[in-house]
């Protein structure tokens, strides 16, 4: 990242939370040979390293660089490359290539699944190698005492596939996206269906295996409880290399319930989303309401379009007791027992990733995914959205540029209110109603069109800065959004208005305490 582009407090927190790039001494102009020269001088408890190595003069470099690229807008021709990508099968392959990074001036890149949303887990604007985690994927679920050792090569899929296979009625807070790998997912906080029951999947951890900055292979206890502290939640790899995670399996029922409803703005979806605002956060912890917001063509044949509001819910028991629960705080959704279906938890993972009840369960462990061309961005809400804040944002879908935009609005509330802040470095607890995910994709690959769908989601993130969190304006890490704390368009920004950004962080006990562990 270049400093003249951002104010000092955003540039120190980049360099805190966002990437593993190492200040070394070396100097970062030797050839890559030295490199190379100097891992193969490295001792390995499995064997050479140099069965784990990928040069760019290799014929299997852009297969390997290729296969984990989740957004294409990052990766273009002109996207710089590694010098080396290192796929180890074991730890002693990490201490290696931080080693011989560290003595040549190499920054490091650590790539699980891929989708970090910026591209920072496999670009650099400097020389750089990749360690990139896919063969280190092993996951040992232990049903005795509920826990597993999930590698951090692992995707979510492989995780929850294994988890079934042992049994259905353990289960693990994290995401929806079966192709997300855990090392970023985990590291970053990692929530969704199951968080108001039990927090995130960082709150599940029990233990970590780390190759810290000078090659040492750490656990929870070598390790300290200021840096396990800081990696559960403050991005692992600002500190280290995170090899392996343990973490707690949760109790499920054998039977959960799901639904989706979709009302548009002529079926009120205008007061059902102001509604579901104060009704998500503060219904049963066993209920999640999650809420996914795009434009479609409207009923009417005139070709004109609506918003549509989709209701998309878990419920961790049977049918009767989920509807007595809506009925009671949420008539107005309407929702009927025909809209409702019984199901076991794997099952769930596979009707909210969007994938037919009909394909095996053996889906969850393919690891591709398409490239595509988009930007994200997030948000906390800490106050209900009016409805004429929200009648504001339906225009913002009828631009031009987001016919594929799409708002996700996750709830809070439940556990999620009960754990302290200070418990991990993901602050966002008590007093947050939801978090926002604005997502667009586009098509077109010329940099003018990436450009200009860039553009809207500004605007669109501008509009809704009014209805957010403030002072400061929070986002969730693992959204990555290299737009915030960025100067106006590399113009020298005043120590007043940079201030305004930076400053409360200072203010915060979490990253206050994330600046020692870092020091």
């Amino acid at each position: 990242m270049k400093s003249n582009h951002l104010p000092m407090p955003h540039l120190f927190l980049v360099s805190l939370l966002l990437s593993f790039s190492w200040s070394t001494l070396g100097d970062t102009h030797q050839p890559h040979d030295s490199f190379l020269q100097c891992l193969s001088r490295h001792p390995s408890n499995a064997g050479s390293v140099s069965s784990v190595i990928h040069t760019q003069n290799n014929s299997s470099f852009s297969s390997v660089f290729e296969f984990s690229v989740r957004n294409a807008r990052v990766s273009t021709p002109t996207t710089p490359r590694p010098l080396v990508i290192v796929t180890p099968s074991h730890v002693s392959h990490i201490q290696a290539t931080v080693n011989c990074s560290r003595s040549h001036g190499l920054q490091v890149r650590i790539r699980s699944g891929g989708h970090d949303y910026e591209g920072l887990s496999y670009v650099s604007q400097v020389p750089f190698v990749i360690i990139d985690l896919i063969n280190l994927r092993s996951i040992d679920v232990d049903t005795e005492n509920n826990t597993a050792w999930i590698q951090a090569g692992a995707t979510i899929g492989e995780v929850y596939y294994r988890i079934a296979e042992k049994t259905a009625t353990l289960a693990f807070p994290a995401g929806i996206c079966p192709t997300v790998g855990v090392g970023g997912h985990f590291s970053g906080g990692g929530y969704v269906m199951l968080m108001r029951k039990y927090g995130l999947a960082a709150d599940q951890i029990i233990d970590a295996e780390l190759v810290d900055v000078n090659g040492k292979f750490l656990d929870r206890n070598s390790m300290g409880e200021d840096l396990f502290w800081a990696i559960r939640g403050g991005g692992g790899a600002s500190f280290g290399v995170v090899v392996a995670w343990k973490v707690n399996l949760v109790p499920v029922p054998s039977t959960v319930t799901v639904f989706t409803v979709n009302r548009t703005l002529e079926e009120n979806g205008t007061m059902l989303v102001h509604k579901w605002q104060s009704v998500a956060p503060k219904i049963n912890e066993d209920l999640y309401i999650r809420l996914f917001l795009r434009a479609v063509n409207s009923s009417r044949q005139d070709g004109t379009r609506t918003i549509q509001a989709s209701f998309t819910s878990l419920y961790l028991g049977e049918t009767d007791e989920l509807l007595s629960l809506m009925q009671e705080s949420f008539s107005e959704l309407g929702i009927a027992r025909q809209d409702c279906i019984e199901m076991s938890w794997i099952q769930s993972i596979l009707y909210f990733s969007g994938i037919p009840q009909s394909e095996p369960l053996e889906i969850l462990l393919n690891r591709t995914a398409a490239a595509i061309l988009f930007k994200g961005k997030s948000d906390y809400v800490t106050k209900p959205i009016p409805e004429n804040g929200l009648e504001g944002l339906w225009q913002r879908f009828y631009e031009d540029e987001p016919e594929s935009l799409e708002l996700i609005f996750s709830p809070y509330g439940g556990n999620m209110d009960d754990i302290r802040e200070s418990e991990t470095p993901y602050s966002h607890r008590a007093g947050n109603l939801f978090n926002i995910h604005y997502g667009i994709a586009w098509g077109e690959e010329d940099v003018a069109s990436s450009q200009r769908y860039i553009n809207f989601m500004r605007r669109l993130y501008g509009y809704m800065e009014p209805y957010v969190s403030k002072s400061p304006r929070r986002a969730y890490m693992n959204y990555r959004d290299l737009d915030l704390g960025t100067n106006n368009n590399g113009v020298y920004t005043s120590y007043k208005q940079a201030s305004r950004w930076g400053l409360p962080y200072f203010n915060n006990n979490n990253f206050n305490r994330l600046i020692h562990v870092k020091s």
